[in-house]
């Protein structure tokens, strides 16, 4: 099964991006599920490494670093980036700059489309 996450919400302050995240990383884990998670708007500063939090906070960048190692892609809005200034080299390792038209191309591709 191809899932397609969407995940719009800032990294912090919204427990709907922790909670996508969260099943996200449940769903990577499943044996013959593909998982994209696409960060949209404020969705794209989950991804931005280094993250600062206090002690016993969740780390997103962490978080979506599992989803990734366990074969699942993350994909950030390139014009979403810009706006925020946020370049490919400030990103978790394994997330990417991508466009509206791969977007397009996942949501065709997807078996199930989930929105945050």
């Amino acid at each position: 099964m191809n899932v397609l996450m969407i995940i719009n919400g800032s990294a912090y302050g919204l427990d709907s991006t922790f909670n996508a995240i969260r099943l996200s990383n449940t769903l990577a884990k499943r044996d013959g599920v593909d998982v994209t998670v696409f960060l949209m708007g404020d969705g794209v500063t989950a991804a931005m490494s280094g993250q600062k939090t206090p002690d016993g906070y969740y780390k997103l960048d962490r978080m979506l670093g599992t989803i990734t190692r366990s074969g699942g892609q993350i994909l950030c809005c390139g014009t979403c980036m810009d706006a925020r200034g946020i370049t490919e080299a400030m990103l978790v390792e394994g997330a990417s700059r991508s466009t509206m038209e791969a977007l397009a191309d996942h949501t065709l591709a997807a078996d199930k489309v989930l929105v945050f």
